[in-house]
């Protein structure tokens, strides 16, 4: 397949909106606003920003550059370049990668839609205890989360069977924009919230006492998570771009939107939790434990618009999901049917019927999140990061030790999606 005939962004909004889409993720609400306020604030921000431009933007522009010059899926894209040498290699890992993690981030993406449909009909509403007994009694159950893993890999087929510009890019022009107004609106709600200073300080201030070789391992994993990096994304989106594509000013115009996003996530989630004392943890039981808690309490005298703002963060973690699993599922979708000489549509199906039964097998294995005493119903912690012997300490105290317990620790990539 040539340059000539292959399928292409439409325009310069789509591929930068789709490109970015991609990048955006579940990591950029879930581990950078933590990471920004336990390590240094403003400071880690300056050091992450140091990351991406040094090293993050520079491999982007790689791999748009293999991508484009390559004009076909990752795999073959890298080969072509490497002249029969190992390096080839590299473009089938990334095919691997995205595969496998299209099949487990599809789990914890189903999650979030049974969080929308929770939202609506009100079972989020209850104190801490009820909140952390309904998520794990949702995430090891035996069939309701596999049953929303499949439902959005299924959104997910049916924008990718549409191809590239009337699926990927039509989907990006419409979710993007609406992931952004659902952010801001979060945002402005969260920062009028009593006490929602100190959470924007928290997340803020510098404090460059705590710099040290572990943050700045931090930032840099931090800031490759974040755009995708060495995943097959970025690489196949850039075989979609046009000669006339500036593929500097696309990774920095992606970057500068990843990293936006990440931000505004800091500015919803530790204005909300200050204002009502909690001290956030990072991961799952950031996401579907603390913050239900915190959008009870902080709006407990506006239950309805308390159920709203729940309708929309959740809605707005579903589009940042679904984006970055268009993108990872395009990775092995042109994979197949380019290699196999099948129509794309079969090698959607393919990949979905594939990652499902990935997804399947994941789902229980990831509420083992659920069975960590850290997360247990017998606990009296709404963060989920406080171990069974510290339940004594108060439900909404933002002086209490955020640290995972040793259960939790080995599960910490968790927290990588």
């Amino acid at each position: 397949m040539t340059q000539q005939n292959r399928a292409s962004f439409g325009s310069k909004l789509g591929l930068i909106l789709a490109t970015a889409g991609g990048a955006v993720g579940l990591g950029n609400v879930w581990r950078f606003p933590y990471m920004v306020g336990q390590n240094g604030g403003a400071a880690f921000i300056i050091i992450y920003l140091a990351c991406i431009l040094l090293l993050g933007i520079p491999c982007m522009v790689s791999e748009f550059i293999i991508g484009r010059h390559g004009a076909s899926n990752a795999a073959r894209a890298y080969t072509k370049l490497s002249g029969g040498s190992p390096w080839k290699w590299v473009g089938y890992m990334g095919v691997l990668t995205g595969f496998i993690i299209t099949g487990y981030y599809a789990v914890v993406s189903g999650w979030c839609l049974q969080y929308i449909y929770a939202s609506v009909v009100g079972e989020l509403q209850g104190d801490p205890d009820f909140v952390t007994r309904y998520f794990n009694e949702f995430s090891s159950d035996a069939v309701r989360p596999v049953f929303w893993t499949v439902a959005i890999l299924f959104i997910t087929h049916f924008v990718i069977i549409h191809g590239v510009r009337g699926g990927i890019e039509r989907a990006s022009k419409l979710l993007m924009p609406t992931l952004f107004v659902l952010l801001l609106v979060i945002v402005v709600a969260a920062c009028l919230l009593p006490g929602a200073g100190k959470g924007i300080a928290f997340l803020f201030k510098p404090d460059f006492g705590k710099m040290n070789s572990g943050v700045f391992l931090g930032a840099l994993g931090q800031s490759f998570y974040s755009l995708s990096i060495a995943m097959g994304c970025i690489c196949t989106y850039a075989s979609y771009f046009s000669r006339q594509t500036n593929l500097l000013k696309s990774a920095l115009q992606v970057a500068v939107v990843d990293t936006l996003v990440a931000v505004l996530a800091g500015l919803m989630i530790f204005p909300a939790a200050f204002s009502v004392g909690v001290n956030p943890d990072s991961g799952p039981s950031l996401i579907f434990i603390t913050l239900p808690n915190v959008f009870n309490v902080a709006f407990a005298s506006m239950p309805l618009v308390g159920r709203a703002i729940s309708l929309l963060f959740y809605a707005l973690l579903s589009l940042a999901a679904l984006t970055s699993l268009m993108s990872l599922h395009e990775v092995s979708t042109s994979f197949f049917y380019e290699e196999l000489k099948i129509s794309r549509k079969r090698g959607a199906i393919i990949v979905t019927v594939a990652t499902s039964l990935i997804g399947a097998v994941c789902s229980p294995v990831s509420s083992w999140v659920g069975m960590c005493p850290a997360t247990s119903s017998k606990t009296s912690s709404p963060t989920g990061a406080r171990c069974a012997e510290r339940s004594s300490a108060p439900i909404f105290s933002s002086s209490a030790s955020s640290a995972r317990c040793a259960y939790c620790s080995s599960f910490s990539i968790s927290s990588d999606f």
